[in-house]
């Protein structure tokens, strides 16, 4: 049962990019869709900026970038009917002077390229070819693998991210551009990619929060090579503790019940490199599943532990 949900969830998030393209009707703030953001180094999609209630030149805003971004701020135009409500809490927190001022950036996903654009490349190229091949074939339904042809591309995405869109944001918009106030988050591979990001450019973003983080890169722990590769990486490139912080979290149930003991070992890893609770919470949330759901009844956590005043 369980793994019938696994592949239910992960071709649904991969597909969902042709279900839809209304614009979000935010409860709270506003949006402005960049249609069609072309790149050269990634296929063009929509990126959705949610600015808060009076936003206004004349201050300067914090920037959240945020994964996965059709399912952050109406659900009654995602596939499960299901959203972050970042609009609502981040509104809430702001009101309540326990965050400082900030916009999102919702990046929306590649449908057929989510995958490849969020497995974290460098680690998948410390894999065996023939693990490579194994990590290619192992979401499969009805023969067709959920990579669909396409190879592992999230260096690319992450050029796209920093190279284009965020200039294109700090020139649009009222922004801060230094990395104490730009940050970036997502849940499951959009967790991974959030990490992935905060690694390679530690002088661009100064946090990460990595919600369900899919650690096992595949559907199944069984003979399963990827979470060594992601430690082994983690091993060798997470930034300085001092100007970074680092959120991690998963529930226990459905595809979040994998998670528990290798999260263990990614914050042992923490521990090794210094990280200490001013600069990385890891919280377990018992009954909580793999959903959106879930990641905004919980989602003023991270966001307060990034974006405190």
């Amino acid at each position: 049962m369980r793994h019938l949900f696994i592949v239910f969830y992960f071709f649904l998030m991969s597909s969902q990019v042709k279900l839809f393209a209304q614009l979000a009707k935010p409860s709270s703030g506003q949006i402005v869709r960049i249609e069609k953001f072309n790149s050269k180094y990634v296929p063009a999609r929509n990126v959705d900026v949610w600015l808060p209630d009076n936003y206004t030149a004349s201050k300067k805003y914090a920037v959240l970038y945020m994964h996965d971004g059709q399912m952050l701020f109406d659900s009654s135009i995602t596939w499960n009917k299901q959203e972050w409500g970042v609009d609502e809490t981040l509104t809430q927190l702001m009101q309540q002077k326990k965050i400082r001022d900030c916009i999102v950036v919702g990046i929306w996903n590649g449908g057929k390229s989510r995958h490849p654009e969020y497995f974290p490349q460098k680690p998948f190229e410390a894999l065996s070819k023939e693990d490579q091949k194994l990590v290619y074939n192992a979401y499969r339904s009805g023969g067709q693998s959920i990579f669909s042809g396409l190879p592992i591309s999230s260096d690319k995405y992450l050029k796209f991210l920093v190279e284009e869109l965020k200039p294109f944001i700090d020139k649009t918009y009222s922004t801060l551009m230094d990395p104490s106030n730009t940050f970036v988050a997502g849940s499951s591979m959009g967790g991974l990619i959030s990490l992935y990001a905060l690694c390679e450019y530690p002088n661009v973003f100064g946090g990460a929060a990595c919600l369900s983080t899919h650690w096992p890169g595949l559907l199944s722990m069984e003979n399963n090579p990827v979470p060594a590769v992601f430690f082994s990486y983690l091993k060798k490139n997470l930034p300085s503790p001092k100007q970074h912080q680092i959120y991690f979290d998963h529930g226990t149930e459905t595809l979040d019940s994998m998670y528990a003991s290798l999260q263990i070992q990614v914050d042992a890893i923490m521990k090794e490199k210094k990280y200490r609770p001013s600069h990385w919470m890891s919280r377990s949330w018992p009954g909580q599943d793999h959903s959106e759901k879930s990641w905004k009844s919980r989602l003023n956590i991270p966001v307060t532990f990034l974006l405190k005043q």
